[in-house]
């Protein structure tokens, strides 16, 4: 479903991707791992074309992202949840305004039907009693879980998780990675997770990509990613401090 090929991007003449090349197919969770500011983060904004490739393209059922028209990319983009590493909620509104802000601004639906539809999707993530606070008065977790409503509320395609479990106490983030297998289950839906959390990149992923170098090191499932005789793979997974790779 999605294809990337020889993908390439710098900023400021660092390169960060470096011919990267990678297949997800549909109804699978590719997880990407690799160390923090290895590019994951840039990795995903080309999927949804918020970043231009220096070289390379990126491919959503056969349609190449750079060759769209403004308005067809953001017609392409209706096709994704995104949840984002921070949560990005608006202050202002409350949890369930910003569950259903694109639904109000691209769905065609009356208000009552978005109404139900906030209401299910955040009794899918356990926040139905929480609807009218603020993202102010929720705990991390909870901003979480609301902005996953947010992320599926429009019944996506494909979901993109940037840092799903960052900043969340062990036992709040494997609730998050429980929410993220059962969803999955749900919806049918293609995503791309990228964290350095191995322990939920093994919950939640069906195959495990790194990024090493700006390129893809390793790409098997998850038993291959335990078994691996990549040194930097191995290291990286049991999270070793010896090896090639050196603490940050």
């Amino acid at each position: 479903m999605i294809a990337i090929r020889a993908l390439s991007k710098s900023f400021d003449g660092r390169r960060v991707l470096d011919g990267v090349d990678l297949d997800v197919e549909r109804g699978e969770t590719m997880v990407v791992i690799g160390r923090s500011g290895c590019g994951k983060s840039v990795l995903l904004k080309h999927v949804v074309g918020l970043l231009t490739p220096d070289s390379g393209e990126v491919a959503i059922n056969g349609v190449t992202i750079g060759s769209l028209l403004r308005n067809d990319l953001y017609r392409l983009r209706l096709r994704f949840g995104f949840l984002f590493q921070s949560g990005a909620l608006l202050d202002s509104m409350t949890v369930a305004q910003n569950v259903g802000l694109g639904l109000g601004v691209h769905a065609v639906m009356m208000p009552a039907e978005i109404a139900d539809r906030v209401a299910e999707r955040l009794a899918w993530v356990g926040l139905e009693q929480h609807a009218d606070k603020f993202p102010s008065q929720l705990s991390g977790g909870m901003r979480k879980r609301a902005s996953l409503a947010r992320a599926i509320a429009m019944d996506p395609e494909i979901v993109l998780y940037d840092e799903p479990t960052t900043g969340l106490d062990p036992i709040t983030a494997e609730g998050i990675n429980d929410l993220l297998v059962a969803l999955r289950e749900r919806l049918h839906v293609t995503a791309i997770a990228v964290t350095h959390d191995m322990r939920s990149a093994f919950k939640i992923g069906d195959r495990v990509a790194m990024l090493h170098g700006g390129r893809i090191a390793f790409c098997g499932t998850i038993d291959e990613a335990k078994t691996v005789d990549n040194p930097i793979v191995r290291q990286f997974v049991s999270g070793d401090t010896s090896g090639p790779l050196e603490p940050l």
